[in-house]
């Protein structure tokens, strides 16, 4: 696990919850929740949340959090917290009551399209601590989760059951993408920069 929480994308990008030994041990409840945390609090979370927050505020989203700097801060609080809940609720709470395991298991042989299909599929599937491959609840739970909650700080105009089905279903896509992007991340590291 202290390897897992080194491992990083071009240094920057924390790829904690990757496994690149396919029939990894199982982690406790306890692992589970120290790589949630550790993922969560990562200064990488904050640049991204503090990103996120500046492009909201150009577009002025979330109008109901004004402008200025008090509405950046609320932006970026908000984007931090949606980030932090999602972390603890669907890679660490969840995966402990339901027995999932919230890693994503590195496939790196195949096709292309064999190696793709296989990390979209870890959205909807995952391994279960006896390390049979089931739906992944925890995660799908976990973004319906987090969007509930966020529907406790965002705007009024901005609250609602679509809109909460709505981020749940980004942040599921957006996983969807991560995962193919750590599937290959090792062959492109390789290939342009001679690294693994």
């Amino acid at each position: 696990m202290k390897q897992e929480e080194a491992q990083r994308v071009m240094r920057i990008i924390p790829n904690f919850n990757t496994s690149f030994i396919p029939n990894a041990a199982p982690l406790s409840a306890r692992q589970k929740f120290e790589l949630a945390f550790r993922g969560a609090v990562d200064p990488f979370q904050f640049a991204a949340a503090a990103i996120d927050g500046a492009i909201s505020q150009s577009r002025n989203g979330f109008d109901g959090y004004g402008e200025g700097a008090q509405g950046y801060a609320k932006r970026f609080g908000a984007s931090y917290a949606d980030s932090f809940d999602s972390a603890m609720i669907g890679n660490a709470l969840l995966p402990v009551l339901l027995r999932q395991d919230p890693r994503y298991f590195r496939k790196g042989t195949g096709g292309f399209a064999n190696r793709f299909f296989y990390a979209i599929s870890t959205s909807v599937r995952c391994r279960n601590d006896k390390g049979k491959w089931v739906p992944n609840y925890s995660d799908l739970l976990g973004s319906l989760a987090a969007g509930g909650i966020s529907n406790l700080y965002y705007p009024a105009s901005d609250r609602g059951v679509g809109l909460t089905l709505q981020r749940a279903m980004t942040q599921a896509g957006e996983g969807a993408i991560g995962a193919v992007f750590f599937e290959f991340w090792p062959d492109i590291s390789r290939k342009f920069f001679g690294s693994h």
